[in-house]
């Protein structure tokens, strides 16, 4: 299993008219958690395309639990539970600033090779970087 956290601040345009994080942004939240964790790897999706790989996602689940607010200091705790084939799917933990559970989240990628359009495996690098992790 690997785990990483990343720290987001809450911007005024990400807010509605009650000061709420309007719910369409926190799939930008997990997105962010999920390039930061892959960053954190050694391994940044823009080095993923140029090896031919996209990654897109498949599915988005959302629980919300209580409201981010203007200018909150989120804490994402991105996971990678399972050792990825195909597909990967990463967990996402949000935080407030005081530390309580605001939110949790959850998407599912493929690798998709960009010349074929077709599903594929990871390239090797990647399984590499996560060998370490999944024994």
């Amino acid at each position: 299993m690997y785990t990483s956290e990343t720290f987001i601040r809450v911007r005024y345009g990400e807010t509605d008219q009650m000061g709420y994080v309007y719910y369409g942004n926190y799939a930008m939240y997990y997105e962010v958690g999920r390039v930061e964790s892959l960053r954190k790897l050694g391994l940044t999706y823009k080095e993923l395309e140029d090896m031919g790989v996209m990654m897109p996602v498949l599915e988005n689940k959302s629980k919300f639990l209580s409201a981010a607010l203007y200018d909150d200091h989120l804490r994402v705790m991105t996971t990678i539970r399972d050792k990825p084939g195909v597909r990967i799917k990463f967990e996402y933990d949000i935080f407030n600033g005081e530390g309580r559970l605001i939110h949790q989240g959850e998407t599912t990628l493929a690798f998709v090779d960009k010349k074929t359009g077709r599903p594929s495996r990871p390239p090797q690098v990647f399984q590499n970087v996560l060998k370490p992790y999944f024994g």
